[in-house]
């Protein structure tokens, strides 16, 4: 009896091929998706369980468009302060100091514009180089002198704090120009016929649909290039159809209230440029090398020393802007401005998928984790709990989400 040693067994699926997937191989393919991405994904349900419970504990007024617009405009300066600290945590460092800094470039601006008449435009300038400047000396100390991350921010924290005090002697200084005051209060102007919506924001809402598509479309190609597993046709087009209907409500909610804020369009842009910087960009794959592993990063050519000051230059420009905002909401700087902030910042960052250990996180998830943070704040001040219970919470948030961190590397590692 023979046997056909040439009988051929049939070639697998491609894997990037999705029309081809069985029920296994969909069901694979799903856990796939799900354990590489588990900290991002499960903050984002976090947060539409959050948001979900809020608006039935509220009565529904957590998704008035009032109180969405408010809710922008309460936490972006939080936002803007999670971006840097995630690429200061990725990189393996910590900045205590940015709340401080955040106060200090506030009082700064209002020493210029309120006693010196200096114009908001150049008042603006000085005040991001002034945060350039500081992010830098810290940067020097810590990449170059090679004094822990931790010391250096905390000696920052302790002076940037004092020359707040200095600065404005103890009292609040205000009010700002127009022009500043519309940076952290500020919305689109309106355009075009009377539809009952703004306009202008409806426009860029529809912009954004279409980057989001394009975006989405773009990186499923890129994989499938690749040979590597992407979500069959009918996910994707889910995850697409989930993506449009969240960016349009989003747009809506806006856009039957005063409109965009302007400073949403600051952080779009944030989000947006340093999403593509840390994904694409030599500099953003330095950074996660550094955190990573840090003697390979040397070995590979990488000049770690370079890049950790310009995350930490980084850090202090963001922080200027951070202060600009703050004080513009406030119409006023004063000297307990910033106060928890960088803990707020910490905080959104690890819930966002950041990692103790570095080399993890993305843009995005520290704006998950910000906003995390911000709907818990804002739903439980519309229900009136106290501060203290609300830092409780907050406090179980943190420790759920960096316990979540340990338990998912040990099971990965074991």
């Amino acid at each position: 009896m023979s046997t056909d040693v040439t009988a051929k067994t049939p070639a697998p699926a491609p894997p990037g091929r999705s029309g081809s997937a069985t029920g296994d191989g969909l069901l694979r393919l799903m856990l796939n998706g799900l354990r590489r991405n588990m900290r991002q994904y499960g903050m984002l349900i976090a947060l539409g369980l959050i948001v979900v419970l809020f608006q039935i504990w509220t009565g529904g007024d957590l998704l008035l468009p009032r109180n969405v617009s408010n809710l922008v405009l309460q936490n972006s300066y939080i936002l803007i302060l999670a971006i840097g600290m995630m690429l200061v945590i990725i990189a393996g460092h910590i900045d205590l100091s940015v709340g401080s800094l955040t106060a200090f470039v506030g009082a700064f601006a209002a020493v210029l514009t309120v006693q010196h008449s200096v114009a908001w435009p150049i008042a603006l300038v000085l005040c991001l180089l002034v945060g350039a400047v500081a992010g830098a000396v810290q940067g020097y100390l810590i990449a170059y002198l090679g004094i822990p991350s931790f010391i250096v921010t905390l000696a920052g924290m302790l002076l940037f704090r004092g020359l707040t005090e200095i600065l404005l002697k103890g009292q609040t200084l205000g009010p700002f120009p127009d022009g500043l005051q519309k940076l952290g209060n500020g919305f689109l102007p309106e355009v075009g016929p009377n539809t009952n919506y703004h306009n202008l924001t409806l426009l860029l809402g529809l912009v954004l649909i279409a980057a989001v598509v394009w975006q989405e479309v773009r990186d499923r190609r890129r994989q499938q290039e690749f040979a590597l597993d992407v979500l069959p046709a009918r996910l994707f087009a889910l995850k697409l159809v989930a993506l449009v209907a969240a960016v349009l409500a989003l747009t809506m909610l806006l856009a039957s209230y005063n409109g965009a804020p302007i400073i949403l369009i600051v952080l779009g842009v944030l989000v947006v440029g340093y999403g593509y910087v840390m994904r694409n960009a030599v500099f953003g794959r330095h950074i996660y090398a550094i955190g990573g592993n840090l003697p390979a990063a040397k070995l590979s050519g990488v000049k770690d020393k370079r890049v950790t000051f310009q995350v930490f230059l980084n850090m202090g420009v963001l922080a200027a802007l951070a202060g600009l905002v703050v004080a513009a909401r406030l119409n006023a700087a004063s000297p307990k401005a910033g106060v928890n902030f960088e803990l707020e910042a910490i905080a959104s960052s690890f819930i966002g998928g950041a990692s103790m250990s570095g080399g993890v996180g993305t843009v995005l998830g520290a704006i998950i984790g910000g906003l995390v943070l911000g709907v818990l704040n804002n739903g439980m001040n519309l229900l009136s709990v106290g501060t203290d219970w609300q830092q409780v919470i907050k406090g179980l948030a943190l420790l759920v989400a960096v316990g979540f961190d340990v338990w998912n590397k040990r099971k990965s590692g074991s």
